[in-house]
């Protein structure tokens, strides 16, 4: 089962390069990339399409606008910030609380108004953007994450990811933070990746890096066998990105809210390849079951129960 890609072989692994060619440059059309690779525009892509994300309170977008922060977060003690083409969670602050000038992050780190205005100015000025492009920063709503998370996650908010390929749902994990990843939810600093079934909504056992773990190395409970809430509304919301962006390969990245529910992050047109081994399955073999037997013009409810018939996790099955 472990081996060449990350730990997996066999035929079933969707390598980069295949990834690349026969996915991504095939039914990702580059024209429609700045709907995804633009946070503020995926952001209000969504609000049109009534698919749920944290709520905006404002925008920075010149360096004369960041002394507009303390007006615009006058009503929010929580909030964060976050540069609209960062990517892997670079130059993000979430503030956990504050009192008077000063802003405590949820790490508990103490930030006052010049640090945040240096930060600000650097992510404008695109030190955190792909390729250093002059940014924006958005400032919304800080995601309260659920409970069902509380034992397996240290610090940041996990996310889920789902693999959608031409509106059907192919594969998803969730990402849990750790002490290692800073409380980030990212697999190549250390967090914990572990494979969702996509029928069921349970989760299965995690890996950090190409190593699986069944506990969470920080808090020590069992990740395998948790049930994710609200898993139909979550799988109903990545099918819709298909038609929200006209993008036929994405990640989509939806994170429980304790409060609101299922809300959508961020969307991504080059989604990595590290769900397979947090799945210990491998992408190929069913995206060509969807080529060869999908509806993809079917309603998205159909599309995925196809996904949940289709791609059940079989009980100790490799690729």
């Amino acid at each position: 089962m472990f081996g060449t890609y990350g730990g997996l072989v066999g035929e079933g692994v969707l390598g980069l390069n295949k990834r690349n060619g026969d996915y991504i440059s095939r039914f990702n059309p580059r024209r429609l990339y700045p709907l995804v690779d633009d946070k503020l525009k995926t952001k209000r892509l969504a609000l049109q399409a009534g698919i749920a994300v944290p709520a905006l309170y404002g925008v920075i977008g010149t360096q004369h606008d960041i002394r507009t922060l303390p007006d615009i977060v006058r009503s929010h003690n929580e909030f964060a910030l976050k540069p609209a083409h960062g990517s892997a969670g670079d130059g993000i602050v979430v503030i956990a609380g504050r009192s008077g000038n000063r802003y405590r992050t949820i790490g508990g780190d103490i930030l006052d108004e010049d640090f945040l205005s240096h930060h600000l100015s650097n992510a404008i000025n695109g030190q955190f953007s792909l390729g250093g492009v002059q940014d924006v920063v958005i400032v919304e709503y800080m995601v309260r994450f659920s409970p069902l998370f509380e034992r397996i996650s240290y610090q940041g908010v996990p996310d889920i990811r789902v693999i959608v390929f031409r509106g059907v749902p192919v594969m998803a994990m969730v990402r849990l933070p750790t002490r290692a990843s800073r409380g980030k939810a990212n697999l190549h600093q250390g967090a914990v990746g572990a494979g969702i079934d996509l029928a069921s909504g349970i989760t299965l056992d995690g890996v950090i890096g190409t190593e699986v773990v069944t506990h969470h190395p920080d808090t020590t409970y069992a990740i395998a066998g948790l049930h994710v809430p609200d898993w139909d509304t979550i799988l109903g919301i990545a099918a819709r990105c298909y038609e929200l962006t006209g993008l036929g390969y994405i990640g989509v990245d939806v994170v429980l809210d304790r409060d609101l529910g299922p809300l959508v992050l961020e969307l991504n047109a080059r989604p990595g390849l590290a769900i397979q081994i947090a799945n210990r399955q491998g992408l190929l073999r069913r995206l060509k079951i969807c080529e060869e037997r999908a509806d993809f013009g079917a309603p998205a409810t159909q599309r995925i129960e196809f996904a949940k018939q289709e791609f059940k996790h079989p009980v100790g099955a490799s690729i």
